[in-house]
């Protein structure tokens, strides 16, 4: 899962749901710290590496990196990642309706509550993070995942961070096969939602945070 579905799946917390947004920006030990992040948003980002864990064994997930093509599968979970944000952008209204939570039925409201809550953070936010924000947020990088040629575009550009040739090889032009299995990833991603829900509300539980409605 990449940003949209990190934050997504944090539930009717914000806090969560911004740490699932940063979370890929936060390295090392989950510690509280004067001038940090904040406690929740902690939880956030514990959730985030949580459902990686989960998504790595889940049977939809492991599906869909099958159906990535064998030159490119040692990037097959970085392309599956961008390409289940792509389905939940796409169909955001129906998912938005079964999340925990008033979630917004607009993706842009979505996204642009995220993109606040971000900048809110100040000098905590993660530098890495905070240096692209204001391209993400003009360009509305999360509502934009919806048309399959954006992320076609994410994969090249990410493409051109990796250092070793053989990495930037596989992952650049990826994003066509998104379209040559397009109902098959489709389906992986509609079976892989709700049990990651559910995982997540279990987290929630757990915590004796606020656990949304069943799935």
């Amino acid at each position: 899962m990449n940003f949209l579905a990190h934050a997504y799946l944090g539930g009717e917390v914000a806090e969560h749901r911004l740490g699932g947004f940063l979370g890929d920006f936060v390295k090392g030990p989950l510690v509280a710290a004067p001038g940090g992040l904040p406690a929740e948003v902690l939880a956030g980002v514990e959730l985030h590496r949580r459902l990686d864990s989960f998504a790595e064994t889940h049977p939809a997930f492991c599906r869909s990196r099958e159906r990535i093509s064998p030159a490119r599968r040692r990037v097959a979970g970085i392309m599956v990642d961008l390409f289940y944000d792509h389905f939940l952008a796409r169909d955001w209204a129906e998912w938005s309706a079964l999340a925990a939570g008033d979630l917004p039925r607009g993706l842009a409201q979505f996204s642009a509550g995220l993109y606040a809550q971000a900048e809110a953070l100040g000098p905590a936010l993660p530098q890495r993070l905070a240096a692209i924000l204001p391209r993400m947020r003009g360009d509305d990088w999360l509502a934009s995942y919806r048309e399959p040629e954006i992320i076609a575009l994410a994969l090249d550009r990410m493409a051109q961070r990796f250092t070793r040739p053989s990495a930037r090889t596989a992952l650049c032009g990826a994003g066509a096969e998104l379209l040559q299995d397009y109902a098959g990833f489709a389906a992986d991603c509609r079976a892989f939602l709700p049990d990651a829900q559910a995982f997540a509300r279990r987290w929630r539980q757990a915590r004796g945070a606020p656990s949304g409605p069943p799935y």
